[in-house]
């Protein structure tokens, strides 16, 4: 049997015409692994069509899903979080604000909207997990404070979508300090005689879930979303157990009494639109 050497290289072929797909066009779902395209995301509520799987998204985005005709006014948007601490860890928390800013094109981890929702006032504070991980800072509780107080004035229901790692430490305990503030507020609001719905997305952990997140007059979360105060390992370690499958989901909490209901993000805009008619009646 003889040998054989290879004298050339293997056939090259030229790429520098082959059409790459564009960035943005393909979702690949974490949950299942099938790609969709984003399309296709977009126009099933940014859930993955083919294991329902709800994809983050931002304030805007539920401000698209909520409000008629996706029109909403902004409120309280010139407020900015001041790194008063000079705090430093990796770099300067000044720094972080500026690349926060420029990478989500936002002011702060939360947004505050005034719209129409099947034609009745409805004021939503959403955060953005995308802004330094939806931590809540001085701004975020002083926006929650500041709708608190429009609703109020105007006699609308309030809603907060909460997505939040937790407080934020480069604020210290002018972060902590917003848990208080929101809660007493809050109870302001409660005598007031306003609702308040509070929906939790994924995730909602931290200051948030100690604070304003558990306090809705109706407590509802989306589908499979991560919900608790301390993490699961940070859990795990401290008592030494293993924890309940589903722990800390939507799911659980639903069944332990922490929350009334789950919805579906596409039914989202009517069950908020049932809750406004039966607080009002």
């Amino acid at each position: 049997m003889g040998w054989f050497k290879r004298l050339k290289d293997g056939i090259i072929t030229s790429t520098k015409d082959k059409k790459e797909a564009p960035d943005g066009l393909w979702y690949k779902c974490k949950e299942c692994k099938e790609a969709t395209t984003m399309k296709e995301l977009k126009e099933n509520f940014h859930k993955c069509p083919k294991c329902n799987h709800h994809v983050r998204i931002g304030s805007h985005d539920y401000f698209d899903i909520i409000f008629d005709d996706n029109k909403f006014k902004e409120l309280f948007g010139d407020l900015v979080s001041e790194d008063f601490l000079q705090f430093t860890d990796l770099k300067p928390y000044s720094e972080r604000l500026i690349a926060a800013k420029e990478k989500t094109s936002l002011t702060d981890a939360i947004t505050v909207g005034e719209g129409k929702v099947d034609g009745r006032t409805l004021v939503i504070a959403a955060m953005d997990f995308s802004f330094i991980g939806g931590s809540m800072g001085s701004v975020v509780g002083e926006k929650i404070s500041l709708a608190i107080d429009h609703c109020m004035l105007i006699k609308a229901p309030l809603m907060i979508i909460s997505k939040s790692g937790g407080a934020r430490m480069m604020e210290s305990a002018f972060s902590l300090m917003q848990m208080a503030k929101t809660s007493a507020k809050l109870s302001q609001l409660a005598k007031a005689g306003i609702p308040y719905f509070s929906f939790m997305t994924d995730p909602t952990t931290g200051g948030v879930t100690a604070s304003f997140a558990m306090l809705g007059d109706i407590n509802f979360a989306e589908p499979k979303a991560l919900i608790g105060f301390a993490g699961p390992r940070v859990i795990k370690e401290t008592i030494k157990k293993d924890l309940p499958e589903g722990f800390q989901t939507s799911e659980f909490l639903l069944e332990h009494g922490f929350l009334d209901f789950i919805v579906d993000r596409e039914g989202l805009k009517a069950k908020v639109s049932d809750l406004i008619s039966f607080f009002k009646n």
